[in-house]
């Protein structure tokens, strides 16, 4: 991976939990400025601090081409918990509605995930980064606000295959078309079974061709920018 390119490159990261995609940027950041090679840095793509894997980050000339890979669909791995609800639809807030999931069947499951493939419509959830005048919609989450006017933006959903089943979690497999939140499909699932559903954990396994086993660490990525520059002194 070429992080001192002139030109700029695009570097795959494998996302820790818990760490937002501007955090990612920062640190890549902030290594180029400690080793005397300025950088302009951005991601394609955010990625929700509940979930790790792929991001990809645009350096140098390359950040121009950014919105020709948002475009890209985005294949993901998860659990998803059923007979629960949470306000953000995955692990960030607390558990309610609960019920029993015993009786769910795993034909059900199957059948609800494949009625869910193909284009459909698609509201944005209020923990999201969509803005509504002048405020991302989770700074007004967070401030316990709602707004019910979120325009629903269209979606395509190619593949929702069912990886495993253990009540109350199902893990799964999504391709999904760019601006998909697996988080509201997760949420959507449960509904459709009766039993309410959030997203438990969340892996991005690929963008377009692009794909997780191709990516490094933060750590890794931060010290062949440090053995890169220092090869240049040399």
């Amino acid at each position: 991976m070429p992080v001192l390119s002139e030109e700029g490159d695009y570097l795959l990261v494998d996302k820790p939990l818990d760490w937002t995609s501007f955090d990612v940027v920062a640190k890549i950041r902030g290594a180029y400025k400690r080793n005397g090679a300025k950088r302009k840095v951005g991601h394609c793509g955010t990625l929700d601090p509940k979930a790790t894997g792929l991001l990809i980050l645009a350096t140098g000339r390359k950040t121009k081409t950014i919105s020709s890979l948002e475009l890209l669909d985005k294949a993901y791995e998860g659990t998803i918990r059923l007979g629960a609800k949470t306000a953000s639809h995955d692990t960030e807030s607390g558990e309610y509605d609960l019920r029993d999931v015993s009786h769910i069947e795993e034909t059900a499951i199957r059948a609800a995930a494949a009625s869910m493939v193909g284009e459909r419509m698609q509201q944005p959830p209020m923990h999201s980064a969509v803005w509504h005048n002048g405020k991302r919609l989770y700074e007004l989450a967070r401030q316990g606000h709602e707004v019910r006017e979120r325009k629903a933006r269209p979606i395509e959903i190619h593949r929702f295959e069912i990886t495993g089943i253990e009540l109350p979690d199902v893990r799964f497999f999504l391709h999904v078309s760019k601006g998909a939140y697996i988080r509201v499909i997760a949420h959507e699932l449960g509904e459709l079974l009766g039993v309410g559903g959030y997203l438990k954990s969340l892996k991005r396994v690929a963008i377009g061709p692009y794909n997780l086993s191709e990516a490094m660490s933060v750590e890794q990525i931060v010290d062949e920018i440090a053995r890169a520059a220092s090869a240049i002194e040399e």
